[in-house]
């Protein structure tokens, strides 16, 4: 059984930096995209940045453009979101998850990211 596992949340300042992992435990693992998606307290699960397995193509949300890179290694069965030029405002919990065309059908446990200003 597949199991996806969230690592490099923390606490950091506005400004900073911080790199968030997603590694599929358990056989080869070929979701269509990965997704990652955050939650703040007392808002709706938003939908942050995507990528294709195959070919890589990815999605972001207007709020993160040009600040956040989600990239995946097929070899490790890991996806990851590099996130620069924190704000407070980013603060959440991230989930990472693998998705069909339609849906999203496995998630992470999540990690937290809390950012300072």
């Amino acid at each position: 059984q597949v199991q996806l596992v969230e690592s490099g949340g923390g606490l950091v300042q506005a400004g900073g930096s911080l790199r968030l992992s997603c590694a599929a435990s358990g056989r080869t693992f070929r979701p269509y995209r990965w997704g990652w998606f955050r939650q703040a307290p007392g808002k709706d699960r938003e939908l942050v940045a995507t990528i294709m397995w195959s070919g890589g193509q990815t999605t972001y949300a207007d709020s993160v453009k040009g600040r956040f890179t989600i990239s995946r290694d097929n070899a490790k069965n890991t996806v990851y979101l590099q996130m620069n030029s924190l704000k407070p405002e980013d603060t959440g919990t991230y989930y990472c998850a693998a998705g069909a065309e339609v849906q999203y059908y496995l998630w992470g446990q999540g990690t937290q990211v809390t950012v300072s200003s």
